[in-house]
């Protein structure tokens, strides 16, 4: 037997299966999220700068350059006697010529004090006149020999001996008495000065020489 019911429901159940169906061909699918390619991070300037370079220390016995300085130009050379090599005791001979057109007051020399742990320099050689009771009026040309620190500013750790006064156009030939401490070569800065104040060479800079003992 056929149920009329059923039969009646049939079309308006065949047209909600057509419309469900037209409703899921016409849904839009919705876009996947996309992928956002982020940028490499930059390494910082911090990081990527190139190290300095350190500092190329001082060699032994340097000096450091007065604070003050003084234009007038000399020139100047060194002289070390070969005796010094073979035996204790030798010389070192410093000439010293003013180039300049006005006197200088008062010639310094001025090395490392440590240099006389090596070898120790000295503007005369002891003698038994010089040092004997009721002896004879001691003569000397130079004018001070100082370690420092001194009275006229001498600085800490060198020794200063002064020597004058230069004329202008004048040389001045000054032999110092070395006499070895130690048995090894050495090498210091000698400086040149006028009073506290550094010459110049001729060529403008400053007034100072790497002296090598054997």
């Amino acid at each position: 037997m056929v149920d009329v019911a059923s039969v009646a429901r049939l079309p308006r159940v065949l047209a909600l299966l057509v419309s469900l169906t037209a409703s899921a061909c016409s849904v839009t699918p919705s876009p996947s999220p996309s992928m956002v390619a982020s940028a490499p991070a930059t390494a910082s300037s911090s990081s990527s700068s190139t190290p300095r370079p350190a500092a190329t220390p001082e060699p032994p016995l340097s000096l450091p350059l007065p604070a003050e300085s003084d234009p007038r130009p000399i020139t100047f050379a060194v002289a070390v006697q070969s005796d010094l090599a073979a035996t204790t005791s030798g010389h070192v001979v410093v000439t010293v010529t003013n180039t300049s057109d006005s006197t200088v007051v008062e010639l310094v020399l001025r090395w490392p004090t440590a240099l006389k742990e090596i070898i120790s320099l000295a503007p005369f050689e002891p003698t038994d006149e010089r040092i004997r009771e009721g002896g004879g009026v001691l003569y000397q040309e130079w004018t001070k020999w100082v370690e420092g620190p001194g009275e006229m500013g001498e600085p800490s750790g060198t020794t200063s001996l002064g020597w004058g006064p230069l004329l202008p156009g004048a040389t001045l030939t000054i032999t110092l008495t070395a006499n070895r401490v130690a048995n090894q070569p050495s090498a210091f800065d000698l400086q040149f000065l006028a009073g506290e104040a550094i010459l110049s060479t001729t060529a403008g800079s400053a007034a100072e020489l790497r002296v090598a003992l054997p």
